[in-house]
């Protein structure tokens, strides 16, 4: 994990690899940002000027690399895009100012300490840059190499830099020039910072984890580690206590796999805590399709269909890390859907935790299966308010692309609040609805309902059928992160190629924002 540091040093005088400073685009060519004015002027106050000769505009996420001025011990300096210069008297955007020091994070890396000398005005910029170095700084190269430390799934994940390939190490240390060190909201904003981006990374980490090396169980095995690591009560459910306890779902969706399922449960308790709010991920560790066999193409990045167990997993640690008031509990559904003569068969009637019988129609749409199982049984401790998040549907990459993730909800002001909540953090997010009249295509003639319906807004027609087992009055709902919970593209800002820990921080704020009073 990379370092990070609050320096009172100058720019001029910090011993670095590099200086990091932020260029704006403005309307006549790249402005330089605040917290770079030292930089600018040892280059007599024409660092845009240079910047702009050498082709840089300030736009989103730019990099631009230039000699240090004369009297400058660190012999690079690092100018990083914020985008549009914003309005007068306004501060930059917190997203901006992630963005950029991912970005800049990245193009450091194989360097072993940089100054950051972006935009500060108060301890929640201190927090954002914190956060996107520590997010861009992120790599996982734990299966390149010499074979050393290839066990991912044991919570590592950064493997041997050095043996691999022409693989560059991480950036290895972060000073962030312009806070405030002996400040308490400048430390407490840096702390949280580290807390929530280690659990975040530590998410990246298990959804780029092979799936030979991450089943159910291993799965579990790091719950319990990280869970006995920060005083978080964890309870672990085998085959044998799902099938006794009527897990349907769960057993349905993993009993063609040699790796059984587990149902984890993992509770974090403040003895100031008012409120409860309960999360569950959807912890598919490979997806074939089962039965239902995807086609060619659609298999190779399935191990990340884990991504929501991951998020939730992340999230709970992270409060526990952060001592928040606010009880959480997290449900871990995990299982791995594969294809076999032991396999669920299209056609068959699983009967749910919750007592109600589902036909099985199509083995690929499996996670509502062990969601709804996990809803059913979360909703017995009468929590406040209940999330889920899964890489549940296509049909919702294809309604909102590759970055943005729905919100699906039985009540629309807490609907709202958690899209604000999710924009808020920098994870984008759209409010979505479940028409009631979508419900009758998953009628069936042998079962109490059908796991799929019509094809046409399919990703809405998997959130009415988890919306039928949550429990009478509890406050419910649903993120489909399909889109964003995996990058195949290149790296962006802060954002890895890969698994990017989607919906992570938005569940940590939630917690916050609940422990707070802010939610009502």
């Amino acid at each position: 994990m990379t370092a990070l540091t609050l320096s009172t040093a100058a720019a001029s005088g910090l011993r670095a690899d590099a200086i990091v400073v932020g260029v704006a685009k403005g309307a006549k060519g790249p402005v330089v940002a605040l917290g770079a004015e030292s930089v600018d002027k040892a280059y007599d106050g024409k660092l845009a000027s240079v910047l702009e000769t050498l082709g840089a505009s300030g736009g989103e996420g730019e990099v631009t690399k230039l000699p240090a001025p004369s009297g400058f011990k660190a012999p690079v300096v690092l100018a990083v895009g914020l985008g549009a210069v914003p309005e007068k008297d306004s501060a930059y955007d917190a997203d901006a100012l992630r963005r950029a020091a991912g970005a800049a994070a990245r193009a450091l890396a194989g360097t072993k300490k940089a100054g950051f000398a972006l935009p500060i005005a108060d301890a929640a910029d201190t927090g954002a840059v914190a956060e996107g170095a520590l997010l861009g700084a992120y790599s996982f190269d734990a299966y390149k190499g010499n074979g050393k430390d290839t066990k991912a799934a044991k919570g590592k994940g950064k493997g041997k830099a050095d043996d691999n390939k022409g693989a560059k190490a991480p950036l290895a240390e972060v000073a962030l020039l312009g806070a405030k060190p002996r400040d308490k909201a400048h430390k407490a904003a840096v702390e949280r910072a580290t807390a929530v981006t280690e659990e975040l990374n530590r998410a990246r980490d298990l959804i780029n984890t092979p799936p030979n090396d991450l089943n159910p169980e291993a799965f579990a095995a790091v719950a319990t580690a990280a869970a006995k690591e920060h005083g978080v009560k964890i309870q672990v459910l085998d085959e044998k206590a799902l099938a006794k306890g009527g897990f349907g779902g769960i057993l349905g969706v993993g009993v063609g796999s040699d790796a059984p399922p587990r149902l984890v449960k993992l509770s974090y308790t403040s003895s100031k805590a008012k409120k409860h709010l309960a999360f569950i991920g959807k912890g598919i560790t490979y997806d074939s399709g089962g039965i239902s066999l995807k086609p060619a193409g659609h298999n190779e990045t399935m191990k990340c269909d884990m991504s929501g167990a991951a998020a939730v997993f992340a999230a709970v640690i992270a409060a526990a890390r952060l001592g928040l008031e606010v009880n959480v509990t997290g449900w871990l559904a995990l299982a791995e859907n594969m294809p076999s003569g032991s396999a669920t068969r299209p056609g068959d009637v699983l009967r749910m935790y919750s007592g109600k019988t589902v036909e099985v129609l199509n083995t690929d749409a499996e996670g509502r299966l062990v969601l709804a199982d996990a809803i059913a049984k979360a909703s017995e401790d009468k929590p406040d308010a209940i999330v889920d998040v899964a890489t549940l549907t296509g049909a919702m990459m294809m309604a909102l692309g590759g970055r943005t993730f729905g919100i699906m909800a039985n009540d629309d002001a807490f609907r709202t609040s958690v899209h604000e909540i999710a924009e808020e953090v920098g994870e984008p997010s759209w409010p979505m609805p479940l028409p009631e009249h979508l419900l009758k295509g998953m009628d069936s003639p042998t079962a109490d309902i059908a796991n799929m319906g019509e094809r046409m807004g399919g990703g809405l027609v998997a959130g009415l059928f988890l919306r039928e087992f949550v429990g009478e009055g509890i406050t419910w709902a649903h993120l489909d992160i399909a889109g964003p919970a995996y990058n195949e593209a290149a790296p962006f800002g802060y954002t890895p190629k890969g698994g990017t820990g989607s919906a992570v921080r938005t569940l940590v704020r939630l917690a916050e924002r609940t422990a707070a009073g802010d939610l009502g």
